[in-house]
């Protein structure tokens, strides 16, 4: 599952990572119309932060368990991580992509 904002280049950065790994997943998008109703974006945020300690956003959950922000879910499949992690949930397997996850962010981003 993908907490995401629809402006936020990092989120772009994970969809576009997703997609080129094959990594099928739930977008909630709490910046988008569905989500403003009530307050309900906001309220999520909220709920996201006590859950995990962090404010930012993206924030990725795999079966329930957090995996972290853009940057630790790139360093998780970089290290295979990741892979083990939705292979041992049951999911489909990552499509075999050649590249550095990191080159999915921002290019104004400095190189890690």
């Amino acid at each position: 599952m993908l907490f995401s904002l629809e402006w936020c280049e990092f989120s772009w950065s994970v969809r576009n990572f997703f997609a080129a790994a094959g990594i099928d997943y739930e977008d909630v998008a709490l910046d988008s119309v569905a989500y403003q109703r009530n307050g309900q974006g906001t309220e999520l945020r909220a709920a996201l932060r006590t859950m995990t300690g962090v404010p930012t956003i993206p924030q990725i959950f795999v079966n329930g368990e957090h995996v972290g922000g853009a940057t630790e879910t790139f360093d998780a499949f970089n290290d295979g991580s990741l892979q083990d992690r939705l292979k041992s949930s049951g999911l489909p397997e990552v499509t075999a992509i050649n590249a550095n996850a990191y080159s999915f962010l921002p290019k104004w981003i400095h190189p890690r």
